[in-house]
């Protein structure tokens, strides 16, 4: 039990970065179906980063470590971040089909990280070497009592996701730049009357969601499955996931952090070896449950929920200013 709540944690992490990304973005108006993509590309240019740092400085020294955190952060910012710039050039200043463009991220990144992760063949055995910095912050190993493990077995990028979700809460509800951005997402045309450069706030949160999201794939190689890029070809399944815990957290940063541990939960249960008894047709249909979820859940919010529960009004839908 306490094996798979602990692995079930560092998941948590890569959903929370995730729905946290698509959250920032859709705000603005945006749905962004490309986040899978965008975590795959975040994932690939974090081990980039990393495996660059270790052939330059190697891995023993606290210098070197240092470097190889630094370098995975940086190039994680970077390739999230270009990959949301090209959407929010797309969609925003193009005005491309929000959906069109989204799924053809989507691909691009799976198939472009796929492809490039296993052009590198030695990335596995360096990451592996590496990891242990991405690892226990505070040095806490598998023989530690189980609830040390349990509260303080994990790398700080899985505390930065929880630090993130609550700051993101509060950005959206007590700060002026928070309420301008959610005005966006309702009604692009009134946030324009009243002086909001909607053009400017939809490209910086579509590009901020992108790192956020980035940030997902980081933690799921160096996290989750400890560095070894060439078994990453789930970020693209975390990555709908995290699009459908959006909507289970009904577009709240709070509930997004609640429902990411009930999703990583349930998706870690086919393989918690509670139920080793079950068939491959089980262990299948226990994979559906988060989606099953979130589809329960948008129909109650759909038909017993009010405005409150609702997407933003102006999600993707482009905003024409001539319109206006």
């Amino acid at each position: 039990m306490i094996t798979w709540i602990i692995q079930s944690v560092t998941l948590f992490a890569v959903l929370l970065y995730g729905a946290l990304g698509e959250m920032v973005t859709e705000k603005g108006g945006h749905l962004n179906l490309g986040t899978p993509g965008v975590m795959c590309f975040g994932g690939l240019g974090g081990c980039l980063g990393a495996y660059w740092a270790v052939k330059i400085a190697g891995y023993s020294s606290v210098g070197a470590a240092m470097l190889i955190i630094f370098f995975a952060i940086l190039f994680t910012i970077i390739f999230g971040g270009l990959v949301g710039l090209l959407y929010s050039f797309l969609t925003v200043t193009l005005r491309a089909n929000q959906n069109i463009t989204g799924l053809a991220i989507t691909t691009f990144g799976v198939a472009g990280a796929s492809f490039l992760g296993s052009k590198i063949g030695t990335i596995a055995l360096l990451m592996s070497a590496s990891n242990k910095y991405f690892g226990s912050m505070f040095g806490i190993t598998d023989s530690s009592p189980d609830l040390v493990r349990l509260f303080f077995g994990y790398g700080f990028l899985v505390y930065l996701a929880l630090i993130m979700a609550i700051l993101a809460y509060f950005f959206f509800k007590k700060t002026k730049m928070g309420l301008r951005l959610r005005a966006v997402g309702e009604n692009p045309a009134t946030a324009d009357a009243v002086g909001v450069n909607v053009t400017r706030y939809r490209y910086i949160s579509t590009i901020i969601g992108s790192i956020i999201a980035g940030f997902g794939g980081l933690t799921y190689v160096m996290v989750h499955i400890h560095g070894a890029f060439q078994q990453a070809s789930s970020i693209e399944t975390l990555g709908w996931l995290a699009v459908a815990l959006v909507i289970f957290s009904i577009w709240r940063p709070n509930i997004c952090i609640l429902g990411s541990f009930i999703f990583a939960l349930l998706y870690q249960l086919p393989y918690s070896g509670i139920f080793n008894n079950l068939s491959n047709a089980g262990s299948e249909a226990l994979k559906m449950l988060p989606y099953v979820v979130t589809i329960v859940i948008l129909i109650i919010t759909s038909i017993f929920g009010g405005k409150s529960v609702q997407p933003p009004q102006a999600l993707g839908t482009n905003y024409f200013r001539e319109d206006r």
